[in-house]
């Protein structure tokens, strides 16, 4: 008897311990490579980038969204139609569905949403909108003022943050200031608290509309530093790490227990020039610009930072976009950039000033700057906290070479209205060839005339050299022993962890 009785304690014993393990099961945590700022919980003020939605997928919800196998799935609208005449849109919303405070969603907050919508491309959706109508509560209406094929790129992607829609009622109680302090919204998880510079927890909704999240608790950690978060991956203080380069990624191969996750996306990274329409400037001189071009090894770089997962493609615009023009390769041709330096009056070559970039593609701008200062191109790289730097970026404050990027959705067209044409939030200058065309094809209906339209803008922007662009992102995460689905790569080219509904810890 006393053997059985201390078995039966033996079993209770593990019994009681179990639920401690799954409760710390029930939290999943992210070693995240940039500094969240309080801007990104807020959809209205999406900047163009990609970035901000990795906090709105779970905060937030839209009437359309890319989800896995679908571009462009119904969310928060069940259905929409578009007129014959292409200048209405109408969303039917679900039924019985509400915020985090219990207030339901209506037409209201779509309308309200958009009116107050002041991020990338906002000025180019409320110019063509003739009204926003709420015929009843369920159904929101937009009239435009005439055809325009790329309303649903723009407002049912993630090309802007237009389409994600936040409480009205709320908003207008707390103001925009306490709504980012305090943001309520209707996607799967709701915020708890926010440490600046440190981390974000967010906590399950039980009542989303799609399904209730597996894992109770998300925690964003802010990890600038890439060795610290392979090491918190190491330890098990983070499930999820996103951005490890080179012989950092390397050593998760080695690692027993953690995963290699490369993730194809479609964030393009560049070099602008950004002073090549200031006459005075090496820049203005498109030799220069070539030299620049030439001067780089884009394949030697991706082989040593991203294990050759990145491509080259030679346009800041992705190669799975709608109207995408492959142009020709510029060859690395380091003799060639001299000949070119010294052609424009710079044999000896010359300082360059700052290389601006965001603090997780320093160790990208350093190696492509090698070859610049090799050819005599001479700069300094200078990073900045990602919103610090778009915010320089938008605001044109950032002078002589900008490390740019964008892993926001959308065409060509979104790509080139937000980086090339007149009026863009990141133009620093534009060509008046380019911005006739461009207006052309907006108003076009007729694809194939569209596409020659926007394929013959691709190939100016490559002829005048406006950029030097780098690569198509192999973006490089890794993850722990206890996920079981870390949402990296379920929704084709998004590069974060998505939808947080569908993520899963093992044993839940």
């Amino acid at each position: 008897m006393m053997r059985i009785g201390a078995l039966l304690v033996a079993l209770v014993m593990l019994l009681v311990a179990a639920p401690a393990g799954a409760a710390s099961d029930g939290q999943m945590t992210w070693a995240i490579h940039i500094s969240l700022a309080p801007t990104w919980f807020d959809p209205a003020e999406t900047p163009g980038i990609a970035t901000p939605f990795m906090v709105i997928y779970a905060l937030h919800d839209a009437l359309v969204k890319p989800m896995p196998g679908n571009p462009m799935a119904p969310s928060l609208a069940e259905s929409w139609t578009m007129s014959k005449d292409g200048l209405v849109y109408e969303f039917v919303l679900r039924q019985g569905i509400k915020f985090h405070n219990g207030d339901p969603v209506t037409a209201d907050d779509v309308k309200f949403s958009f009116e107050r919508y002041r991020g990338a491309a906002s000025k180019m959706l409320k110019d063509r909108m003739a009204a926003v109508e709420t015929p009843d509560p369920q159904r929101v209406r937009f009239r435009l003022k005439e055809p325009w094929p790329d309303f649903m790129t723009y407002y049912g992607s993630l090309t802007t943050g237009a389409g994600w829609i936040v409480p009205k009622r709320y908003l207008e109680k707390v103001g925009d200031e306490g709504f980012k302090k305090a943001p309520i919204g209707a996607g799967p998880y709701r915020f708890v608290s926010f440490n600046p510079g440190v981390e974000l927890t967010l906590e399950a909704y039980d009542q989303y509309w799609r399904k209730p999240p597996t894992v109770k608790r998300l925690v964003l950690k802010v990890a600038s530093d890439e060795a610290t978060r392979l090491a918190m991956l190491k330890r098990g203080e983070a499930d999820v790490v996103y951005l490890l380069q080179g012989e950092l990624a390397e050593e998760v191969k080695r690692t027993p227990g953690l995963t290699l996750k490369p993730t194809p996306i479609v964030s393009t990274h560049w070099l602008l020039f950004a002073d090549q329409w200031e006459t005075k400037s090496p820049w203005a001189d498109r030799r220069v610009r070539l030299a620049a071009n030439h001067a780089m090894d884009r394949q030697a770089v991706n082989e040593a930072l991203t294990l050759g997962f990145s491509r080259i493609i030679w346009s800041i615009i992705p190669q799975s976009f709608d109207y995408f023009w492959q142009p020709p390769a510029y060859a690395y041709d380091p003799a060639r950039a001299k000949r070119l330096l010294a052609e424009a009056g710079y044999p000896n070559g010359f300082d360059a000033g700052d290389l601006w970039c965001d603090t997780p593609t320093t160790t990208m701008a350093e190696a492509f700057a090698s070859y610049l200062q090799a050819a005599g191109i001479r700069v300094k790289v200078r990073p900045l906290e990602r919103a610090a730097f778009f915010k320089g970026y938008q605001e044109k404050k950032l002078k002589n070479l900008v490390y740019g990027l964008s892993g926001a959705f959308g065409n060509a067209a979104s790509r080139l209205e937000n980086f090339v044409v007149a009026g863009g939030p990141y133009v620093y200058g534009s060509y008046p060839d380019i911005d006739g065309l461009f207006r052309e094809q907006a108003v076009d209906l007729d694809r194939k005339r569209r596409e020659a339209t926007l394929h013959r803008i691709q190939q100016f922007v490559h002829d005048k050299a406006i950029f030097a662009p780098l690569w198509e992102l192999g973006f490089i995460h890794a993850q722990g022993p206890r996920v079981a689905e870390s949402g990296l790569g379920l929704i084709t080219g998004w590069p974060f962890s998505a939808p947080y509904e569908d993520v899963k810890l093992k044993g839940k």
